[in-house]
């Protein structure tokens, strides 16, 4: 048996797991070691700064609830969330589609179902915006019967999840097209805010002396048989953070501005964006693009 060494130590750890018999968990963790181990020899980590870091991740840990995933938050602020996301947008969509965007943390399955027009603000006060417009395909053609589920926060830059009982959902809803592929959503105009600074992520990017804002934006997750699932967000172009988001999440073709008196809102009175979504069909090798989940159901597993 021979001694190991700081060079020596990666093979040898890459030689005990290459027994394991799934061959993409293999690939996966083979480069996950080289990586970790290359960074470590990088930085010259020492044992306080590896205790730190264990007990840092502890911590992210601790902090998740059914209602609150702050590893999430963490792949979020790290880019890591965004990277994913464009790398598999890049291998799965099929044709041209409106760019896509993060789940978040703060989405919920099995939200409230809303006709065309109505308003997701069942409790929430504040002032009101309409979103309306058509799901579409490549060819222009309006996608009949596609679901739009819609979350967001309130005039005060909260989310249900935050500001009530978590058995409360507000702010978030479904609507169908219709027979042309139209929606029309009333809620309110989205308050940039901060992400949760209360929890070790939060530490984070106090530490990094970061902002930890998000601009204001409005959540979407179009889905139609036969088509990709679409996962997107609309972003107020008006915010003071739209260049500077601490999860990376915008993009230029998502940038909205609200106005009064839009031509075709079903509420001309206040302001509205109008706004097409384009979805692209469903490749056969296709999976889910959802980067994030309902919190529920990751704890739940």
């Amino acid at each position: 048996m021979a001694d190991l060494n700081e060079q020596t130590l990666t093979d040898a750890v890459i030689e005990q797991m290459a027994s394991t018999p799934d061959p993409r968990m293999r690939e996966v963790m083979d480069s996950l070691v080289r990586h970790l181990h290359a960074f470590a020899r990088d930085v010259r980590l020492t044992p306080t700064e590896w205790l730190a870091a264990i007990g840092f991740l502890t911590k992210v840990g601790q902090t998740c609830t059914p209602y609150r995933q702050e590893f999430i938050l963490l792949s979020d602020t790290l880019g890591l969330s965004r990277l994913v996301n464009l790398m598999d947008d890049t291998a799965n969509r099929v044709g041209e589609a409106t760019e896509t965007s993060l789940l978040g943390p703060f989405y919920r399955e099995a939200s409230p179902k809303f006709g065309y027009g109505e308003s997701i603000a069942v409790h929430a006060k504040g002032p009101e915006m309409m979103l309306f417009g058509r799901v579409v395909n490549e060819a222009g053609e309006g996608v009949p019967d596609a679901i739009v589920e819609i979350w967001s926060t309130d005039a005060d830059g909260t989310y249900d999840l935050q500001a009530t009982s978590p058995d409360v959902m507000d702010m978030r809803g479904q609507f169908r097209t219709d027979a042309e592929g139209r929606y029309a959503i009333r809620t309110l105009v989205p308050l940039g805010y901060s992400i949760p600074m209360d929890g070790p992520v939060g530490e984070m990017i106090r530490a990094q002396h970061r902002h930890g804002m998000r601009p204001g934006h409005i959540h979407m997750l179009i889905g139609a048989e036969g088509y990709r699932e679409l996962v997107t967000a609309l972003y107020l172009g008006d915010d003071a953070n739209i260049g500077s988001d601490t999860v990376f999440g915008v993009s230029e073709s998502l940038v909205v501005h609200p106005k009064v008196g839009m031509e075709g809102s079903p509420a001309p009175s206040i302001p509205a964006v109008h706004y097409d979504f384009q979805i692209a069909r469903r490749a056969a090798h296709d999976t889910s693009g959802r980067v994030g989940a309902d919190p529920s159901k990751i704890a739940a597993e």
